[in-house]
Protein backbone atom coordinates (compact mmCIF):
# COMPACT_ATOMS: atom_id res chain seq x y z
CA UNK A 1 0.00 0.00 0.00
CA UNK A 2 1.61 3.26 -1.10
CA UNK A 3 0.76 6.92 -1.13
CA UNK A 4 0.45 8.39 -4.59
CA UNK A 5 3.10 11.00 -3.67
CA UNK A 6 6.81 10.25 -4.19
CA UNK A 7 8.81 8.90 -1.25
CA UNK A 8 10.74 11.09 1.17
CA UNK A 9 9.98 12.38 4.70
CA UNK A 10 8.76 15.83 3.65
CA UNK A 11 6.54 14.46 0.90
CA UNK A 12 5.17 11.74 3.19
CA UNK A 13 4.16 14.35 5.76
CA UNK A 14 2.59 16.39 2.96
CA UNK A 15 0.64 13.28 1.96
CA UNK A 16 -0.53 12.77 5.55
CA UNK A 17 -1.60 16.39 5.82
CA UNK A 18 -3.50 16.20 2.53
CA UNK A 19 -5.25 12.97 3.57
CA UNK A 20 -6.14 14.52 6.94
CA UNK A 21 -7.53 17.66 5.30
CA UNK A 22 -9.63 15.73 2.76
CA UNK A 23 -11.09 13.53 5.49
CA UNK A 24 -11.83 16.50 7.76
CA UNK A 25 -13.48 18.42 4.93
CA UNK A 26 -15.51 15.42 3.83
CA UNK A 27 -16.73 14.74 7.37
CA UNK A 28 -17.68 18.40 7.80
CA UNK A 29 -19.79 18.24 4.65
CA UNK A 30 -21.28 14.78 5.21
CA UNK A 31 -22.18 15.03 8.91
CA UNK A 32 -25.00 17.62 8.59
CA UNK A 33 -26.46 15.69 5.67
CA UNK A 34 -26.43 12.45 7.64
CA UNK A 35 -27.99 14.36 10.54
CA UNK A 36 -30.79 15.63 8.32
CA UNK A 37 -31.48 12.10 7.06
CA UNK A 38 -31.56 10.71 10.61
CA UNK A 39 -34.04 13.38 11.68
CA UNK A 40 -36.19 12.75 8.63
CA UNK A 41 -36.50 9.04 9.38
CA UNK A 42 -36.71 9.44 13.15
CA UNK A 43 -33.37 7.75 13.91
CA UNK A 44 -32.75 9.61 17.17
CA UNK A 45 -31.52 8.95 20.69
CA UNK A 46 -34.22 9.99 23.16
CA UNK A 47 -33.36 11.02 26.74
CA UNK A 48 -34.48 8.60 29.44
CA UNK A 49 -33.64 10.62 32.54
CA UNK A 50 -31.17 7.95 33.70
CA UNK A 51 -28.08 7.32 31.59
CA UNK A 52 -29.30 9.48 28.70
CA UNK A 53 -29.61 12.94 30.20
CA UNK A 54 -29.49 15.18 27.12
CA UNK A 55 -32.32 17.73 26.87
CA UNK A 56 -33.84 16.59 23.57
CA UNK A 57 -33.72 13.77 21.05
CA UNK A 58 -30.39 13.76 19.18
CA UNK A 59 -30.01 12.08 15.77
CA UNK A 60 -27.77 9.03 15.41
CA UNK A 61 -25.76 7.83 12.40
CA UNK A 62 -22.79 10.20 12.74
CA UNK A 63 -20.60 7.13 12.43
CA UNK A 64 -21.63 6.84 8.79
CA UNK A 65 -20.18 10.29 8.09
CA UNK A 66 -16.91 9.33 9.81
CA UNK A 67 -16.63 6.09 7.85
CA UNK A 68 -17.51 7.67 4.49
CA UNK A 69 -15.05 10.53 5.02
CA UNK A 70 -12.34 8.01 5.94
CA UNK A 71 -12.98 5.95 2.81
CA UNK A 72 -13.21 8.99 0.52
CA UNK A 73 -9.88 10.42 1.65
CA UNK A 74 -8.16 7.06 1.16
CA UNK A 75 -9.74 6.62 -2.28
CA UNK A 76 -8.15 9.89 -3.38
CA UNK A 77 -4.69 9.31 -1.89
CA UNK A 78 -4.04 5.56 -1.85
CA UNK A 79 -3.37 2.41 -3.77
CA UNK A 80 -4.63 -0.66 -1.94
CA UNK A 81 -2.87 -3.81 -0.80
CA UNK A 82 -4.38 -7.02 0.56
CA UNK A 83 -3.91 -5.89 4.16
CA UNK A 84 -5.56 -2.53 3.53
CA UNK A 85 -8.52 -4.17 1.82
CA UNK A 86 -8.78 -6.59 4.74
CA UNK A 87 -8.87 -3.67 7.18
CA UNK A 88 -11.54 -1.89 5.16
CA UNK A 89 -13.65 -5.06 4.86
CA UNK A 90 -13.45 -5.70 8.59
CA UNK A 91 -14.31 -2.07 9.30
CA UNK A 92 -17.28 -2.30 6.93
CA UNK A 93 -18.58 -5.34 8.82
CA UNK A 94 -18.60 -3.51 12.17
CA UNK A 95 -20.14 -0.42 10.54
CA UNK A 96 -23.04 -2.52 9.23
CA UNK A 97 -23.28 -4.24 12.61
CA UNK A 98 -23.40 -0.90 14.40
CA UNK A 99 -25.91 0.49 11.93
CA UNK A 100 -28.27 -2.42 12.54
CA UNK A 101 -27.89 -1.87 16.28
CA UNK A 102 -28.55 1.88 15.95
CA UNK A 103 -31.64 1.26 13.85
CA UNK A 104 -32.97 -1.44 16.14
CA UNK A 105 -31.46 -3.43 18.95
CA UNK A 106 -28.85 -6.16 18.91
CA UNK A 107 -28.04 -8.27 21.92
CA UNK A 108 -24.48 -8.15 23.29
CA UNK A 109 -23.70 -11.68 22.14
CA UNK A 110 -24.90 -10.93 18.61
CA UNK A 111 -22.64 -7.90 18.46
CA UNK A 112 -19.75 -9.93 19.82
CA UNK A 113 -20.30 -12.58 17.15
CA UNK A 114 -20.28 -9.91 14.43
CA UNK A 115 -17.09 -8.45 15.84
CA UNK A 116 -15.57 -11.91 15.79
CA UNK A 117 -16.25 -12.20 12.05
CA UNK A 118 -14.60 -8.82 11.43
CA UNK A 119 -11.58 -9.87 13.49
CA UNK A 120 -11.33 -13.13 11.54
CA UNK A 121 -11.15 -11.07 8.34
CA UNK A 122 -8.26 -9.06 9.79
CA UNK A 123 -6.35 -12.17 10.83
CA UNK A 124 -6.90 -13.83 7.44
CA UNK A 125 -5.48 -10.65 5.87
CA UNK A 126 -2.31 -11.01 7.95
CA UNK A 127 -3.21 -8.28 10.44
CA UNK A 128 -2.35 -9.53 13.90
CA UNK A 129 0.35 -9.09 16.54
CA UNK A 130 3.72 -10.09 15.12
CA UNK A 131 6.37 -10.42 17.83
CA UNK A 132 9.26 -12.82 17.28
CA UNK A 133 9.24 -13.89 20.94
CA UNK A 134 5.57 -14.99 20.79
CA UNK A 135 4.33 -18.29 19.40
CA UNK A 136 2.04 -17.56 16.41
CA UNK A 137 -0.95 -19.22 18.10
CA UNK A 138 -0.48 -17.07 21.21
CA UNK A 139 0.00 -13.97 19.07
CA UNK A 140 -3.30 -14.59 17.26
CA UNK A 141 -5.11 -15.24 20.54
CA UNK A 142 -3.78 -11.99 21.99
CA UNK A 143 -4.76 -10.18 18.79
CA UNK A 144 -8.36 -11.37 19.15
CA UNK A 145 -8.49 -10.22 22.79
CA UNK A 146 -6.91 -6.89 21.86
CA UNK A 147 -9.33 -6.17 19.01
CA UNK A 148 -12.40 -7.15 21.03
CA UNK A 149 -11.16 -4.87 23.81
CA UNK A 150 -10.46 -1.82 21.64
CA UNK A 151 -13.70 -2.18 19.66
CA UNK A 152 -15.83 -2.27 22.78
CA UNK A 153 -13.76 0.23 24.77
CA UNK A 154 -14.50 3.03 22.31
CA UNK A 155 -18.12 1.96 22.30
CA UNK A 156 -18.25 2.20 26.09
CA UNK A 157 -16.74 5.70 26.34
CA UNK A 158 -19.21 7.12 23.84
CA UNK A 159 -21.21 8.56 26.75
CA UNK A 160 -20.42 12.26 26.53
CA UNK A 161 -20.41 14.87 23.75
CA UNK A 162 -17.14 14.67 21.82
CA UNK A 163 -15.49 12.14 24.14
CA UNK A 164 -15.07 9.08 21.91
CA UNK A 165 -14.38 10.90 18.63
CA UNK A 166 -11.89 13.34 20.16
CA UNK A 167 -10.05 10.64 22.10
CA UNK A 168 -9.84 8.59 18.90
CA UNK A 169 -8.46 11.60 17.02
CA UNK A 170 -5.66 12.22 19.54
CA UNK A 171 -4.83 8.51 19.68
CA UNK A 172 -4.77 8.29 15.87
CA UNK A 173 -2.37 11.23 15.62
CA UNK A 174 -0.07 9.62 18.19
CA UNK A 175 -0.15 6.31 16.35
CA UNK A 176 0.56 8.22 13.11
CA UNK A 177 3.77 9.62 14.61
CA UNK A 178 4.70 6.17 15.87
CA UNK A 179 4.06 4.60 12.47
CA UNK A 180 6.15 7.22 10.68
CA UNK A 181 9.03 6.78 13.14
CA UNK A 182 9.02 3.07 12.37
CA UNK A 183 8.64 3.34 8.59
CA UNK A 184 4.96 2.48 8.43
CA UNK A 185 3.81 5.10 5.93
CA UNK A 186 0.80 2.99 4.90
CA UNK A 187 -0.61 2.77 8.42
CA UNK A 188 0.28 6.44 8.99
CA UNK A 189 -1.82 7.53 6.01
CA UNK A 190 -4.82 5.54 7.20
CA UNK A 191 -4.41 7.07 10.65
CA UNK A 192 -4.28 10.54 9.13
CA UNK A 193 -7.57 9.80 7.37
CA UNK A 194 -9.14 8.55 10.59
CA UNK A 195 -7.98 11.57 12.60
CA UNK A 196 -9.24 13.97 9.96
CA UNK A 197 -12.65 12.28 9.81
CA UNK A 198 -12.94 12.55 13.59
CA UNK A 199 -12.05 16.25 13.52
CA UNK A 200 -14.66 17.02 10.86
CA UNK A 201 -17.28 15.11 12.87
CA UNK A 202 -16.33 16.85 16.14
CA UNK A 203 -17.52 20.14 14.68
CA UNK A 204 -21.05 18.80 15.21
CA UNK A 205 -20.44 16.37 18.08
CA UNK A 206 -18.63 18.58 20.60
CA UNK A 207 -20.88 19.97 23.33
CA UNK A 208 -23.64 20.77 22.68
CA UNK A 209 -23.77 17.80 20.32
CA UNK A 210 -26.08 18.01 17.34
CA UNK A 211 -25.48 14.42 16.31
CA UNK A 212 -24.17 11.23 17.93
CA UNK A 213 -21.94 8.68 16.21
CA UNK A 214 -23.82 5.69 17.66
CA UNK A 215 -22.43 2.16 17.69
CA UNK A 216 -21.81 2.60 13.96
CA UNK A 217 -19.03 5.06 14.65
CA UNK A 218 -17.68 3.93 18.01
CA UNK A 219 -17.11 0.30 16.98
CA UNK A 220 -15.62 1.44 13.68
CA UNK A 221 -13.12 3.68 15.47
CA UNK A 222 -12.20 1.03 18.01
CA UNK A 223 -11.64 -1.72 15.48
CA UNK A 224 -9.63 0.39 13.01
CA UNK A 225 -7.44 1.92 15.73
CA UNK A 226 -6.87 -1.50 17.27
CA UNK A 227 -5.92 -2.98 13.90
CA UNK A 228 -3.61 -0.13 12.89
CA UNK A 229 -1.95 -0.13 16.31
CA UNK A 230 -0.80 -3.70 15.56
CA UNK A 231 0.61 -2.69 12.17
CA UNK A 232 3.64 -0.85 13.56
CA UNK A 233 6.92 -2.07 15.05
CA UNK A 234 7.57 -0.93 18.63
CA UNK A 235 10.35 -3.17 19.97
CA UNK A 236 13.46 -1.96 18.16
CA UNK A 237 15.02 -0.66 21.42
CA UNK A 238 13.35 -2.91 24.00
CA UNK A 239 10.71 -5.64 24.09
CA UNK A 240 8.69 -3.93 26.81
CA UNK A 241 7.63 -1.32 24.26
CA UNK A 242 5.29 -3.94 22.81
CA UNK A 243 2.71 -2.59 25.30
CA UNK A 244 2.94 0.94 23.86
CA UNK A 245 -0.37 0.60 21.93
CA UNK A 246 -2.16 -0.13 25.21
CA UNK A 247 -0.85 3.17 26.58
CA UNK A 248 -1.90 5.11 23.49
CA UNK A 249 -5.43 3.72 23.76
CA UNK A 250 -5.21 3.82 27.55
CA UNK A 251 -8.14 6.18 28.19
CA UNK A 252 -10.87 3.93 26.74
CA UNK A 253 -9.16 0.74 27.92
CA UNK A 254 -8.82 2.07 31.48
CA UNK A 255 -12.47 3.10 31.50
CA UNK A 256 -13.55 -0.34 30.29
CA UNK A 257 -11.51 -2.17 32.93
CA UNK A 258 -12.62 0.22 35.68
CA UNK A 259 -16.30 -0.17 34.81
CA UNK A 260 -15.96 -3.96 34.63
CA UNK A 261 -14.28 -4.00 38.05
CA UNK A 262 -16.90 -1.77 39.71
CA UNK A 263 -19.83 -3.68 38.24
CA UNK A 264 -18.30 -7.01 39.23
CA UNK A 265 -17.79 -5.80 42.81
CA UNK A 266 -21.44 -4.73 42.93
CA UNK A 267 -22.62 -8.04 41.56
CA UNK A 268 -23.99 -6.35 38.43
CA UNK A 269 -23.87 -7.79 34.89
CA UNK A 270 -20.79 -6.37 33.18
CA UNK A 271 -22.75 -5.52 30.03
CA UNK A 272 -25.52 -3.69 31.90
CA UNK A 273 -25.35 0.09 31.53
CA UNK A 274 -24.65 2.08 34.69
CA UNK A 275 -23.20 5.53 35.58
CA UNK A 276 -19.83 4.09 36.62
CA UNK A 277 -17.69 5.47 33.81
CA UNK A 278 -14.58 7.51 34.51
CA UNK A 279 -15.85 10.58 32.63
CA UNK A 280 -19.18 10.56 34.49
CA UNK A 281 -17.39 10.33 37.83
CA UNK A 282 -15.03 13.18 36.98
CA UNK A 283 -17.98 15.32 35.92
CA UNK A 284 -19.84 14.43 39.12
CA UNK A 285 -16.75 15.48 41.08
CA UNK A 286 -16.56 19.07 39.84
CA UNK A 287 -15.65 19.43 36.15
CA UNK A 288 -18.05 20.48 33.41
CA UNK A 289 -18.73 18.25 30.42
CA UNK A 290 -16.33 20.22 28.23
CA UNK A 291 -13.62 20.22 30.88
CA UNK A 292 -14.01 16.47 31.38
CA UNK A 293 -13.76 15.79 27.65
CA UNK A 294 -10.74 18.07 27.23
CA UNK A 295 -9.09 16.39 30.23
CA UNK A 296 -9.58 13.04 28.48
CA UNK A 297 -7.92 14.41 25.35
CA UNK A 298 -5.03 15.64 27.51
CA UNK A 299 -4.70 12.27 29.23
CA UNK A 300 -4.61 10.55 25.85
CA UNK A 301 -1.85 12.93 24.74
CA UNK A 302 0.20 12.29 27.89
CA UNK A 303 -0.17 8.53 27.54
CA UNK A 304 0.76 8.82 23.87
CA UNK A 305 3.90 10.75 24.75
CA UNK A 306 4.80 8.11 27.32
CA UNK A 307 4.30 5.40 24.70
CA UNK A 308 6.58 7.15 22.22
CA UNK A 309 9.21 7.53 24.95
CA UNK A 310 8.98 3.82 25.74
CA UNK A 311 9.79 2.90 22.15
CA UNK A 312 12.86 5.16 22.07
CA UNK A 313 14.37 4.38 25.48
CA UNK A 314 16.42 1.36 26.57
CA UNK A 315 14.73 -1.23 28.75
CA UNK A 316 15.44 0.47 32.07
CA UNK A 317 13.96 3.77 30.91
CA UNK A 318 10.92 2.02 29.43
CA UNK A 319 10.36 0.25 32.76
CA UNK A 320 10.37 3.58 34.59
CA UNK A 321 7.90 5.12 32.12
CA UNK A 322 5.53 2.16 32.20
CA UNK A 323 5.78 1.78 35.98
CA UNK A 324 4.96 5.46 36.44
CA UNK A 325 1.90 5.26 34.20
CA UNK A 326 0.61 2.10 35.92
CA UNK A 327 1.13 3.67 39.37
CA UNK A 328 -0.75 6.82 38.36
CA UNK A 329 -3.52 4.68 36.88
CA UNK A 330 -3.93 2.76 40.14
CA UNK A 331 -4.04 6.00 42.14
CA UNK A 332 -6.68 7.34 39.76
CA UNK A 333 -8.78 4.21 40.13
CA UNK A 334 -8.65 4.43 43.94
CA UNK A 335 -9.67 8.08 43.85
CA UNK A 336 -12.48 7.51 41.35
CA UNK A 337 -14.01 4.87 43.62
CA UNK A 338 -14.40 7.50 46.35
CA UNK A 339 -16.75 9.61 44.21
CA UNK A 340 -20.34 8.94 45.23
CA UNK A 341 -22.43 8.42 42.09
CA UNK A 342 -25.73 8.19 43.94
CA UNK A 343 -28.17 11.00 43.15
Amino acid sequence: MNSWLPDGPALRWLSYALTFAIAAGAASVLTPRVRAAALRFGIVDKPDGKLKTHDEAIPYLGGLAICLAFLLSLALTFSFSEQVLGTLLAASIVVILGLVDDLGQLGPWTKLAGQGIAILVLIKSGIYIKLVFLHPALAIALSVIWLVATTNAFNLIDIMDGLSAGTAMVAALTLLVMAELNGGSAAATMLAALAGACLGFLRYNFQPARIFMGDTGSMFLGLVLGALAMDTAYTQHNRLAAVAPALILGVPLFDMLFVMYVRRRRGMPIMLGSPDHVALRVRKWRLSTRQTVLASYGATGVLGGAAVAMTLLPLQGALIVLGSMVFLGLLLAVWLKTIDMRL
